[in-house]
């Protein structure tokens, strides 16, 4: 096996884990070389992040002159300090994007599904949180292409930073002023991105023969369009059920996540091993990362040891989402877009990134019960 197909067998194993799929133990086995060029451009410098004004620190001991505090003696106790496994940060938080475009390349494309992932290397647990593509932000760099406008759809941000449009020059491109803009406007710190076309994603479910959902009740069955009962999908029925908005955004975010976690559980599968070749056609020169093969290995170490249950696909609360219209210059009409508070927006970034949420209370005054997280079986 040449290194070229090593580095491919251990790439996918990155797809497996954050589009909640496995392939993880298979890669961790016949790849463990350790390199740290990245496999695309790596994202720019954000700015740091910070807690939401709602968070306050606990009662303690003033500081003193010299910024130090001084306690009582007591006596002391070895403790177990908690370490990351497969040699991974910490935490690894990792933007991953579905793109519309329907050919194998990235020169045009809307941002179809964005989701950042935090990835707990200590725990080990993995937590996606969905951003809704309708929301009308702030887009850094577009102003001098688009007469001063400075807001779109957040998808939009996808578009004007790939070739197409190239409304900004950095290497990353779409996935690049996507990142970017998710920290302008929710503080997002992103450590590494994962870019996927409708056309790979098709081969990903195809390479795997198919995948199974499960419709368990009515209301699940209305929003997918599928009877109650288990169903059998190829790569373009996995496309079109993640794709169906018929029902709205927020259902059409949890029949993404139905079939990210029939992927998870295909890929974990034994089976999938006789079908590494067919997964390296798929995915060859068709995705878009900055990951190094180095993160790739240990990536693919925690999937092997992570169990299914750790993994849990979080959204937004669909209250703090106004449906209304905005006038946009670049289409001379006014379109539908969601309206949120991005101030609270931010908090439950803030909370999602330090693992506060979706564990902790809600931020701020939410009225209405939170949704609940869903982990994949």
């Amino acid at each position: 096996m040449s290194k070229f197909q090593k580095t491919i067998i251990t790439f996918l194993s990155v797809v497996a884990l954050f589009l909640i799929v496995g392939l993880g133990t298979y890669a961790y086995q016949t790849y463990q070389t350790v390199a740290a060029q990245p496999l695309g451009p790596s994202l720019p410098t954000f700015a740091p992040q910070t807690l939401p004004p709602t968070w306050t620190a606990s009662p303690g001991p003033a500081p003193t002159a010299q910024g130090l505090v001084t306690f009582a003696p007591t006596i002391s106790f070895p403790t177990n300090t908690p370490v990351a496994k497969c040699n991974g940060p910490g935490i690894m938080n990792v933007l991953v994007v579905g793109s519309d475009a329907r050919g194998d390349n990235y020169t045009y494309g809307l941002a179809d599904a964005i989701r950042l992932v935090r990835i707990d290397f200590v725990t080990p647990k993995v937590t996606v949180l969905e951003f809704p593509r309708d929301l009308w932000v702030e887009i850094p760099h577009i102003a001098d292409n688009l007469d001063g406008q400075t807001h779109e759809k957040l998808n939009q941000a996808f578009l004007y930073g790939n070739p197409g449009f190239k409304y900004w020059d950095d290497p990353s491109q779409g996935s690049g002023l996507l990142a970017l803009t998710l920290n302008v406007n929710f503080g997002a710190k992103i450590d590494n991105y994962l870019t996927v076309n409708m056309r790979t994603f098709e081969n990903i479910v195809n390479a795997v023969g198919g995948i199974d959902v499960t419709i368990k009740d009515k209301e699940t069955a209305r929003t997918t369009d599928l009877p109650i009962g288990t169903h059998h999908l190829d790569g373009s029925q996995a496309l079109k059920l993640v794709r169906n908005r018929e029902s709205g955004i927020f259902e059409r975010a949890d029949n993404q996540n139905i079939v990210l976690c029939a992927l998870r559980k295909k890929l974990t599968s034994p089976a999938i091993v006789t079908q590494i070749p067919e997964l390296i056609e798929a995915f060859q020169d068709n995705i878009r990362t900055d990951f190094t093969p180095a993160q790739l290995s240990q990536l693919a170490c925690l999937a092997s040891q992570m169990p299914p249950e750790n993994v849990s696909l979080v959204s937004f609360p669909a209250n703090l989402f106004k449906s209304t219209r905005q006038y946009d210059p670049v289409f001379d009409k006014r379109i539908a877009i969601l309206d949120a508070d991005h101030t609270i927006l931010r908090d439950y970034v803030a909370r999602f990134q330090s693992g506060m949420w979706p564990l902790a209370n809600p931020p701020l005054d939410i009225t209405k019960e939170e949704d609940t997280p869903l982990a994949c079986e």
